[in-house]
């Protein structure tokens, strides 16, 4: 169960990453300096991930098939990820 559940959390993170790089290189943003990017937005790729992932869990929820019961494991590692994220966020506050 556990294997299942880091394996679901890799993958979905994986198509986070790769689906993050499609987005950039098909909008390359205006040349920012870090410093600047930093004074706008704390952890801005963990606040992108974090959106990404109750998009796919809506998309989950929404979805026509269970897959073979593996839907409701996939959504509760969604469910384990986004806790993560929203933990390392504030956890960085402290």
């Amino acid at each position: 169960m556990i294997l299942k559940t880091i394996s679901a959390i890799a993958i979905l993170l994986s198509l986070l990453m790769v689906t993050q790089a499609v987005v950039s290189a098909a909008h390359p943003a205006a040349p920012v300096t870090q410093e600047k990017k930093e004074r706008n937005e704390q952890h801005p790729h963990i606040r992108a991930a974090l959106m990404e992932l109750r998009e796919a869990k809506r998309e989950l929820q929404t979805a026509a098939h269970d897959f073979g019961g593996h839907r409701k494991e996939a959504i509760e590692a969604v469910d384990t990820a986004i806790n993560q994220l929203q933990q390392a966020l504030q956890y960085d506050k402290k």
